[in-house]
């Protein structure tokens, strides 16, 4: 179990590395959406090189076991347990398990429910174990439609296959670059509320390059792929021609009053693997989701290559400096920066820093980072690629002015309120590239300090960070314009065309 947890956290499977590199050069080498695509597939690399996690988000770890007759299922579960905690504590896993009520960070990944086990009977004599790492990011943008409704964009849906076309459409275009775009779509049609969700993320479990034994299905899978590549969204929201790499569907029976559709949005970071286990010996006999002749090396450029024409950003960055930059322009982030999350903006909100600090003019990342202790007794980053920032949307502007910051870096971009703070105050939103933890992770040079670490725990906590050379893109400028504003805007024009096709 450490073995499959760790390979999961470390290398992405065969079909999903054929999927995304059969994506690579879909847009302009030196258009955001090739600088996107470009560091994606450095980071895969660089996370297979230090067998480290693809993105510091490993989400909840979900494991789908079979098991032969007279297995004995406690067993297994105290081995995945086990197995969960010797992994937390290497930094194969981020510590994600934290008290829906106290907000308290377990610190192992074992709490109440988690993991996420599901357990099946199978008439075959070996063991076969399945897990996914499905990050919180593209797991927030998981959607559910319950049938007749109206589809914004697209009109009436009813209980038909075309009324479960226009859901599908709309759960990609509502996810936008927010669930680290290109992604995977696993859909599961029918069941109720939460055997609709199950069915939906089961479909991940698919091989992408698989055909769907019902006719109807394999031909609206393909449809939904060409149509949903159409909307111009691309990889990180930037706009580009891949928005999707992957649509899975299911169906289940369902009682008559009830008809849902529910969508499993999964990441570009697509980390799932199985294997086959000898019931007696415990050893791993196969891998699932590995072929012959895979891809092994991904990288088909320098990721975000420095050109010389980027601006250099050293906190405390002024205002004029600040003004001067305008959505689409690439900076370099050079020195102190510190990461700021949920659990930060809520509580800044009522409470000031800590005595001594002050970050007037300094650059704040929406990052929840892998942090591992050295022999010395120092902190040093394993992880550390951007969060989802729309969540900080409430708090951000605010946070913005409270504190005098001059930069947000994260991904996915904010919203309206973020954006009149950002032209108030004389700020910038800077889009670095989701899920690329270890291309960000190579940029720190030096953790200089933490705060609320013991209230927060290792993902929620202020990080202070040395970065050298960290390079992002500006997409919410200090005079009102925002690309994911436009994006948005676009791809649902484009929605309402595709909408209108017979």
């Amino acid at each position: 179990m450490i073995a499959l947890i760790t390979e999961t956290s470390a290398n992405l499977p065969s079909d999903v590395r054929q999927a995304i590199a059969d994506a690579v050069g879909n847009d302009a080498a030196d258009s955001r959406a090739g600088l996107a695509m470009s560091a994606i597939t450095l980071n895969i690399d660089m996370a297979v090189d230090g067998l480290a996690p693809v993105c510091q988000d490993t989400g909840m770890p979900t494991f789908f076991v079979h098991a032969p007759k007279g297995a004995d299922l406690l067993a297994m579960k105290r081995d995945i347990e086990s197995a969960i905690v010797e992994a937390t504590r290497t930094g194969k896993l981020r510590p994600n398990a934290v008290d829906s009520l106290t907000g308290k960070n377990s610190g192992n990944n074992l709490g109440e429910h988690v993991p996420v086990i599901h357990f099946e009977p199978w008439g075959r004599d070996e063991i076969e174990v399945k897990l996914i790492l499905k990050g919180g990011g593209c797991e927030n943008k998981n959607i559910q439609y319950s049938l007749p409704a109206e589809i914004p964009g697209l009109g009436r849906a009813a209980r038909d296959l075309d009324g479960v076309r226009k859901c599908i459409l709309h759960a990609v275009y509502q996810a936008q670059g927010q669930g680290c775009s290109p992604g995977f779509i696993g859909v599961g049609i029918g069941g109720d509320r939460t055997s609709g969700y199950d069915l939906a993320k089961k479909q991940l479990l698919r091989s992408v390059d698989d055909t769907n034994s019902d006719a109807a299905l394999a031909e609206l899978e393909a449809e939904i792929l060409e149509k949903a590549n159409r909307l111009n969204i691309g990889p990180m929201g930037f706009a580009g021609k891949t928005t999707l790499l992957g649509c899975k569907i299911g169906k289940s029976h369902r009682v008559p009053a009830s008809f849902f559709v529910s969508v499993a949005y999964n990441c570009w970071a697509y980390r799932r693997l199985g294997v086959i286990v000898d019931p007696q010996e415990g050893a791993i006999t196969e891998w699932q989701y590995r072929y012959p002749g895979e891809i092994k090396r991904m990288a088909r450029g320098a990721g975000i290559p420095l050109t010389g024409r980027e601006v250099v950003l050293t906190a405390p960055v002024s205002e004029e400096t600040i003004r001067s930059l305008k959505v689409g322009d690439i900076v370099i982030v050079d020195g102190e920066m510190h990461t700021g999350r949920d659990a930060f903006h809520h509580y800044i909100m009522h409470h000031d820093l800590p005595e001594g600090l002050d970050i007037r003019g300094g650059i704040i990342y929406h990052c929840g980072p892998v942090m591992l202790k050295n022999e010395a007794g120092d902190y040093q980053v394993v992880a550390a690629g951007p969060t989802t920032s729309i969540r900080e949307e409430p708090y951000q502007a605010d946070v913005i002015e409270k504190l005098g910051l001059r930069a947000v870096i994260g991904k996915g971009g904010m919203g309206p309120k973020t954006l009149a703070g950002l032209q108030k105050h004389g700020a910038v939103y800077l889009n670095a590239i989701g899920g690329a933890a270890q291309y960000y992770a190579k940029c720190i040079e030096k953790v200089t300090g933490v705060d609320f670490l013991e209230e927060m725990g290792v993902p929620e906590a202020m990080w202070h960070l040395q970065v050298k050379a960290f390079p992002c893109i500006v997409t919410m400028d200090a005079h009102g314009n925002s690309l994911h504003q436009q994006v948005d805007e676009e791809s649902f024009a484009m929605l309402e065309s595709i909408g209108k096709e017979a």
